[in-house]
């Protein structure tokens, strides 16, 4: 007998909604979302679709109709509920664009549960498109089936950030002039990764972080490595270390 094909296909088109998702419900799309389905993927109607919303997991939806400017679907069965997250932030200091995006996509994949800018003394990036960078998050996610998306924060200056800093959380932060190995630090529980910018952090800084109860300077390896290459690989040693992987 002919093994059942798998349904829906992996080849099925996938999106997020910034909207609650139930069985039973149809939804119109237009604009990006509209001209992606019906004009790249060409579907047509009955044709499957996978939908998450960042909020009660992914959801099997079926094309009902195809217009000039707009589709709509039809929300039939529920595939999974929202992933589990770990609870690991990153602080990072904004760096150049291209770069930037880059470091929101692979946080995105990694699993990330929250973005958190921040300006340091030496950031030379002030100015953050923030609703392009959620559009690189939310991308990320379509195509690596994530149900979660991590929250994009408002830039904040460092010394704001730590003057209210919960004592629960642990800072980790990647201290150019040395540390302990990260995979001998990281744990379960909540946790915060601060990167510094391309030119690190200056001597006050590093003595402000230092203070922050919870603190715990860590190196990342014998090699000088960018912002965006800190981050991703201080990220997997976290993940790997506290179980995630």
């Amino acid at each position: 007998m002919p093994a059942t094909p798998a349904w829906p296909p992996a080849s099925t088109p996938r999106l997020f909604i910034d909207e609650p998702l139930e069985a039973g419900t149809v939804i119109t799309l237009d604009g990006a979302p509209a001209n992606y389905l019906a004009n790249v993927m060409r579907l047509k109607a009955s044709d499957p679709v996978r939908l998450f919303d960042d909020r009660t997991g992914e959801w099997l939806a079926t094309v009902s109709d195809v217009a000039k400017r707009a589709i709509t679907l039809g929300i039939q069965d529920k595939l999974g509920e929202r992933e589990a997250v770990p609870d690991l932030w990153l602080l990072f200091a904004p760096i150049k664009k291209g770069r930037i995006d880059w470091l929101i996509e692979k946080a995105t994949e990694l699993g990330v549960a929250r973005l958190q800018p921040v300006i340091t003394r030496r950031t030379i990036v002030d100015r953050l498109n923030l609703d392009r960078l959620r559009a690189h998050a939310i991308e990320a996610a379509e195509q690596c089936d994530r149900t979660a998306l991590p929250v994009l924060e408002e830039p904040v200056k460092l010394e704001t950030l730590l003057r209210s800093w919960d004592a629960g959380r642990a800072l980790i932060f990647a201290d150019e002039t040395g540390g302990a190995p990260l995979a001998q630090v990281a744990k379960q529980g909540p946790a915060a990764i601060l990167i510094g910018p391309e030119g690190g952090f200056t001597d006050e800084e590093r003595g402000i972080i230092a203070g922050v109860a919870g603190a715990c300077p860590v190196s990342l390896g014998p090699r000088i490595l960018r912002a965006d290459t800190a981050a991703a690989a201080a990220i997997a040693v976290w993940m790997a270390a506290a179980g995630d992987w």
